[in-house]
């Protein structure tokens, strides 16, 4: 696999997920690297060289070496899986906005609730729900008539959002109340080579 990308990879994180995902999703050949987080490798000399911010995921393509799952997911469409980043204007920004949901409202609603639960992050645990609430509903009421975020396929949009969504529920947001978002994840798990992010079994309801 010497033209493998590689991805450097903890599996837990959903960050880390997005890039697997759309690499397997995507055809992209690659090579998953573990970093052991509970050991701090992240935070030693030899990780902080690839990404001094001491975060996974980080890939290296050759040469060329990226940091940042949003980052990651338009390098690698642009260059490796064109179909999944619009090059219609209109629907690119669009993509786009998603991409900062997901840096934003999902960042600190469900994958900080599931950072409370699963790894004992000490966050604010009414803020993240709210937080939560505010973007399950902003993506139910998207979803209405659509079967993914933008366009009539799947972009780097869904796979952004897909992973913290889909572990809601380990963070004590349920997803009941949203059958669009549901139906949405549904979609996206039905994929040609859809790989699952690891459930835990923390804080786990409907």
């Amino acid at each position: 696999m010497s033209n493998a990308i590689k991805i450097h990879s903890f599996p837990l994180s959903g960050h880390a997920h997005r890039i697997e995902l759309f690499a397997n999703l995507a055809g992209i050949a690659h090579e998953v690297i573990f970093v052991d987080l509970a050991a701090g490798e992240h935070k030693q000399a030899p990780f902080l060289a690839l990404n001094p911010a001491g975060q996974v995921p980080v890939i290296e393509d050759g040469d060329t070496i990226v940091t940042d799952s949003n980052a990651i997911l338009v390098y690698l469409s642009r260059k490796y899986a064109p179909d999944y980043l619009p090059s219609d204007p209109k629907l690119e920004a669009e993509v786009q906005r998603f991409l900062t949901l997901a840096a934003g409202e999902l960042a600190f609603g469900p994958a900080a609730a599931r950072l409370i639960t699963v790894f004992g992050a000490p966050l604010d645990v009414d803020f993240t729900q709210t937080t939560a609430a505010k973007f399950l509903g902003k993506l139910e009421a998207h979803m209405n008539g659509r079967n993914f975020l933008v366009g009539d396929g799947p972009t780097i949009a869904d796979i952004a959002i897909y992973s913290y969504t889909a572990h809601a529920p380990e963070g004590n947001v349920s997803l009941e109340p949203y059958p669009n978002v549901r139906r949405l994840l549904g979609n996206i798990e039905a994929l040609e080579g859809f790989v699952p992010m690891p459930e835990t079994k923390v804080g786990l309801v409907a």
